[in-house]
Order: structure tokens, then sequence, then C-alpha cells
């Protein structure tokens, strides 16, 4: 635990500095995000991903900076800020049909499909008989170089349509300086 908090502060910290000792080119700092990348863009480069995290707004985290953990035992990485914000990060090649079909083997929820394009599933899932248990889902493919990403919003939280939104266009690959 004290590992994931440092790591996160560690974060926290090269984010505010523009990256320090020059293991990181993600444009962090105000200079280089105004020609690599939104200045709320945090490089995922630390955490062995060709990434970067484009971090929402305080005002819609509660003041809250992203804290990026990576769970070893999984091997997922997951950026919480907030109430409203919440993703996975997992390498892997992914497949939205695969998904799809998953969501119509689940005898448990019912889901409908809001938004899919070839890169993108986001749906609606709840359950028949509780009404108030609806839950907005996403599943992102992410394609780096010849590596290969799944984005989605954590199961165990509850998020909205915009929320969703957000989430989609958080995780880009890094640019090349």
């Amino acid at each position: 635990m004290r590992s994931a908090i440092l790591l996160a502060l560690a974060a926290l910290v090269l984010a505010s500095c523009g990256g320090g000792g020059g293991k990181t080119d993600g444009g962090t700092d105000a200079d280089s995000a105004s020609v690599l990348a939104p200045a709320n863009a945090i490089d995922l480069g630390a955490h062995g991903m060709p990434l970067v995290l484009n971090a929402p707004d305080k005002q819609l985290t509660g003041g809250q900076e992203p804290a990026i953990v990576w769970k070893d035992q999984t091997g997922v990485l997951e950026v919480r800020a907030g109430d409203h914000f919440g993703l996975l990060v997992i390498e892997e090649p992914g497949d939205i049909a695969r998904k799809k079909a998953d969501l119509d083997r689940d005898l448990l929820r019912k889901h409908t499909i809001l938004k899919e394009t070839p890169d993108l599933l986001v749906y609606r899932s709840e359950f028949p008989d509780d009404p108030s248990l609806v839950y907005i889902r996403f599943h992102q493919l992410v394609h780096a170089g010849d590596r290969h990403f799944v984005v989605e919003d954590i199961p165990e939280l509850r998020f909205n349509e915009q929320d969703v939104e957000r989430m989609v266009g958080a995780i880009a690959p890094k640019q090349p300086a």
C-alpha cells in the first residue's frame, strides 16, 4: 500500500514539475504541453505504457488529482480521480465482438449498446428486477505502435453518460517527440 501511495505521489510530482530527470518526455510542463499534449496530460511511461492520460478538470473531480496505481497481481493500471472518474488500463489485444458476445451471454443483467465503433463499445447494464441498478459502462481499444491496450471503467463504481464520455477520451497513445 505504501509503495502505491509513493508511486501516485511520484506521478503527481512529475506531472507538476515537467517530468524532472529526463526519463519521461511526455509534455507535462506548460511549454511542451502546447506542442505535444494538453496541459493536463500525464505520461504513463513510468508504468511501462506508451500512453498519455488526459486528466479531467479538477472541477469535475472535487479538486482531486488522478491517483494512478499499478496493480501487480492483476497487471492492471488503475486511474481514479474523485467520484466521477475511474478507469482501468490493461495491456491485451481486446476484441469488441467478443465483449458484445459476453454481454449477450450474461444471464443476470440486461445490456443495451449505446455507442459502437471498431474501437469502442459504450453500453447500459441493468438488473431487470431492480430499475435503480443501472450502470453505464465502456470498453475501449487503444493502439500504441505494436502494443494494444483495453481501457474500461472500474466495475464497482457507478458512472453516468457524461462521466463515460470524459473517460473515453482520457487515454491516448503517446505522440513521438
